[in-house]
């Protein structure tokens, strides 16, 4: 009898456990989180959302956001590469620099403390100062107030639901912004 019990238990935490893995939900003290990483225009309208659970860091969903960008224009192939991109110090990763130089993408991210120390005990081996634009850097804010914008919808804004349709959401949040954008620009 113990041992039906012991295993019914298990068959339940493993289904617990798929079921949050499929929401995009992590685990942390303040229960269970999620963690969305976007990209925006200088308009503060979405380009590209990555939904991670709660514990992902930020440097390693970089790469995949600027992947999902696709800019439709008149006519064409959508743009698939800004011309600068800006974020803050955790994005100040040499893989992340590296993929935006091979993409001939302008990095305006700040160089961390740590890394401008280590790159000048190196000495003339260290490599060239991270140089960025402080205009453009100024302009990073963008992505803060689209979030804003997105969590006017409470559902975003709390995520009470854990279900898997909460990517879904964002997306049709992510539309109306678009929306209302476009219609202001038209009047």
């Amino acid at each position: 009898m113990e041992v039906r019990e012991r295993e019914e238990r298990r068959r339940i935490r493993r289904r617990r456990k798929l079921r949050l893995k499929a929401a995009l939900l992590g685990r942390s003290r303040g229960g269970q989180t999620s963690r969305i990483h976007l990209a925006a225009d200088r308009r503060c309208r979405p380009l590209a959302f990555v939904l991670t659970a709660g514990q992902a860091a930020d440097s390693p969903q970089f790469i995949p956001v600027l992947r999902k960008i696709r800019v439709r224009g008149p006519a064409a192939r959508p743009c698939t590469r800004p011309d600068a991109v800006a974020g803050d110090k955790a994005y100040s990763s040499r893989d992340n620099r590296a993929h935006l130089r091979r993409r001939s993408i302008k990095a305006v991210i700040p160089e961390k403390r740590d890394q401008a120390s280590n790159r000048r005990n190196k000495g003339s081996g260290g490599g060239r100062p991270v140089s960025h634009d402080a205009n453009l850097y100024k302009e990073r804010n963008t992505v803060e107030r689209l979030i804003n914008k997105l969590k006017a919808w409470r559902g975003i804004a709390t995520r009470y639901d854990k279900t898997p349709n909460y990517l879904a959401r964002l997306h049709l949040r992510a539309s109306i912004i678009w929306i209302k954008e476009l219609t202001r620009c038209v009047r």
